[in-house]
This record gives structure tokens, C-alpha cells and sequence, in this order.
């Protein structure tokens, strides 16, 4: 009798070893940039939208404000000055001229600041510190001044006027 050898099973060869290694390194740094990239402008688009969302909500906030500010002066026949401010609307003001017929609260919660942490700005109209775009026959302005928080600006730095 012929003796049997033992016979391996034959390994699987694969046509070149890049089949039997998986991802190479470089492969893998090219899908690791391309998702760098997309993650990137994803987050870019983020804050666009977050910039338009707080400009968007600013002018809401001032638009607030004036439909409060006409209540106000029909209850007490004139505006709150500068001094007593947009606070007035919400509590009723001590400083000199105090309205007798003071009926607020005009707004539906406290006067809180611009969506960039700044406080809304309030003028009376005859005030001589009005901004130099501002017209002249506003009985009030209100104003904020945008994410750079000063005066003037383009893009998201624009102030947001009550007049505009």
C-alpha cells in the first residue's frame, strides 16, 4: 500500500498583497482629508446661519420695542425718555417725568440685551447724540450695534436700527 502524505489544505493567494492588506495609510489620509474638508464646510454654514438667525432675532426684539413704546405713550402721553430708557416698559419708571398713567407692563418679560450680549440702545428723538443716519423726525430711535458691538460696520457688524 501506498503511504499518504499529509496534504495541506493550499494557503489563498491573492494577486498582489495590497488585496490582502486592507486600506493603505495613504488611503486612508485621503479619506480622512475629504472628511476634513466636508466637516469644515458644514461648520462654516453653521455660522452663517447662526449670524442671520442673531440679526434676524435683533430686528424682531427692536420691532418689540416699538409696538410697546406706541402703548406706552398712549397710556402716558409722551415716550420714556433716554434716562428712564427701555427699562420703562417693563417697570414703571421713578425718574423725572414719571407718567401717572403708567399701565404696564408693555412687554411680555424683561428687557434683555441684543443677541451678541450687548444692551439695546434707546434715544429720544430729540436727543443730540442721534447716530448721523438717523432721521431727524423719529420721536425715538432704538439701535443695536451688531456683533462688533460699536458703531458702523458691514455684514455681521451692520447695526440694526429701529428706522430701517
Amino acid at each position: 500500500m501506498k503511504k499518504e502524505k499529509n496534504i495541506k489544505p493550499k494557503k489563498r493567494r491573492f494577486k498582489n498583497e495590497k488585496e490582502a492588506n486592507g486600506f493603505t495609510f495613504v488611503e486612508t489620509l485621503a479619506v480622512l482629508a475629504v472628511g476634513a474638508v466636508l466637516a469644515a464646510g458644514a461648520g462654516i454654514s453653521g455660522v452663517k446661519i447662526v449670524e442671520q438667525a442673531r440679526n434676524t432675532s435683533a430686528k424682531e426684539s427692536i420691532s418689540q420695542f416699538k409696538a410697546a413704546l406706541q402703548s406706552y405713550y398712549i397710556d402716558c402721553g409722551q415716550f420714556p425718555t433716554t434716562q428712564q430708557g427701555l427699562e420703562a416698559l417693563w417697570t414703571k419708571p421713578v425718574l423725572v417725568p414719571v407718567p401717572e398713567n403708567w399701565n404696564g407692563p408693555y412687554l411680555d418679560e424683561e428687557v434683555k440685551s441684543d443677541p451678541w450680549g450687548s444692551e439695546f440702545i434707546y434715544m429720544e428723538g430729540r436727543n443730540a447724540l442721534l447716530p448721523i443716519d438717523a432721521p431727524l423726525n423719529m420721536p425715538f430711535i432704538i439701535l443695536s450695534y451688531g456683533a462688533n458691538k460699536t458703531e458702523g460696520g458691514e455684514g455681521n457688524d451692520k447695526d440694526i436700527v429701529s428706522w430701517k
